[in-house]
């Protein structure tokens, strides 16, 4: 832990703009939640009080991990790397894992259901980058890869297992963002693309039922009674009936009169389409992309390796995250369960990205040794 004197010293070497940038989108956010919960209607404020309580609950959070130099908990990353699975395997346990949306993704906790794999996004990333630590420059063979992926293996199987196959490209997106940073080969990233591409047949056939309806809906967009396509549409016809400058807030007609589903959370880029038209998609967009910027610049500077394959993990996973979630209210990706970062109503995905949120502010104000 750190000394109380330390803390000032620490605090200045935050990346205000990476935080004034969150607190821009958070606001941003919110506001167009109270318009997809219709607030000015039922003058029910329950979700926006709820989501500005997970956003405190999150700062206070961030406050925690600062405390802790990120070294500190890489010396823990065996510890770690256990409790990850363990986390993601006792859902699986019935009676104890509850079924969401066709997959056992959730902790059973009485009035509360958790999703396990939320908290794991950040202990895999505080893990796996120091076993990727130990092999920079060390990747250039199938012989060299081989045991860093088989480290990685578990926890992708566990996650198809659920099946959540969401989370489980949030975790291969974190696991290639690493490797790629570590020095991995590119004739090696060829060849994965390659086996991929030939082998995505047979993913199919194992593929659970609601995610198979989920790719043959993305296939045929034209189809409205395929499942899935139906939010498409809604979407679409949302995005694309703001135009430049949009309805206005509250002026949304899918989103007012109910058309949208899942508004407030998964599609809630289409009501910002809708309502605040083009300005503000591209308003949202570069936000996100000063957010990412801000990051990759963190990751370079970072005292260590370490602290830059941890940044680097967090990148990936919002980057994913914000294409996915984007991508799909356009038809563009198929439809997952995937949410717009500090945007989309829920607790627990906001909690677990201003958690690490907290990691790259971690690695950011200890990217030069301090001396007293």
């Amino acid at each position: 832990m750190i000394e109380y004197k330390s803390t000032i010293k620490l605090i200045k070497r935050l990346d205000w703009k990476l935080i004034i940038t969150v607190l821009a989108i958070f606001c941003f956010g919110l506001v167009v939640l109270s318009s997809a919960t219709h607030v000015q209607d039922t003058g029910n404020y329950g979700q926006i009080y709820k989501q500005s309580l997970a956003f405190g609950l999150g700062m206070v959070m961030i406050l925690g991990i600062l405390l802790f130099d990120y070294n500190f908990l890489g010396k823990h990353y065996k510890a770690l790397y256990i409790i990850s699975l363990i986390l993601l395997a006792i859902i699986l346990i019935p009676g104890i894992g509850a079924e969401r949306g066709g997959a056992r993704s959730w902790l059973n906790l009485g009035p509360l259901d958790f999703q396990t794999s939320e908290l794991v996004k950040l202990t895999f990333i505080l893990s796996y980058a120091k076993i990727v630590e130990y092999r920079k420059g060390k990747l250039n063979t199938i012989k060299e890869i081989v045991p860093v992926i088989v480290y990685a293996v578990p926890f992708l199987g566990l996650l198809f297992a659920q099946p959540d196959l969401g989370t489980a490209i949030v975790f291969s997106c974190i696991i290639v963002g690493m490797l790629f940073t570590a020095g991995l080969d590119i004739k090696l990233i060829k060849r994965g693309v390659v086996v991929i591409l030939v082998s995505l047949p047979l993913i199919y056939l194992v593929m659970a039922p609601h995610q198979k309806d989920r790719i043959e809906a993305f296939l045929n967009p034209e189809d409205p009674t395929l499942k899935g396509n139906y939010q498409v549409m809604q979407s679409m016809i949302a995005i694309g009936s703001g135009g430049v400058t949009g309805k206005g807030l509250y002026n949304g007609t899918q989103n007012q009169e109910g058309f949208l589903p899942v508004q407030e959370s998964d599609f809630i880029f289409a009501v910002i389409g809708e309502e605040l038209g083009a300005i503000g998609m591209i308003i949202v967009i570069s936000l996100y992309a000063l957010f990412l910027t801000r990051m990759i610049v963190i990751s370079r500077e970072a005292k260590d390796f370490y602290g830059t394959l941890i940044v680097i993990g967090v990148m990936s996973m919002f980057a994913y995250q914000i294409i996915q979630n984007i991508g799909m209210t356009m038809a563009l990706i198929p439809v997952t369960g995937v949410t717009l970062p500090f945007i989309s109503y829920g607790g627990s995905s906001l909690l677990t990205s201003l958690a690490n949120l907290g990691l790259v502010l971690n690695v950011c104000m200890r990217r030069k040794k301090i001396n007293f």
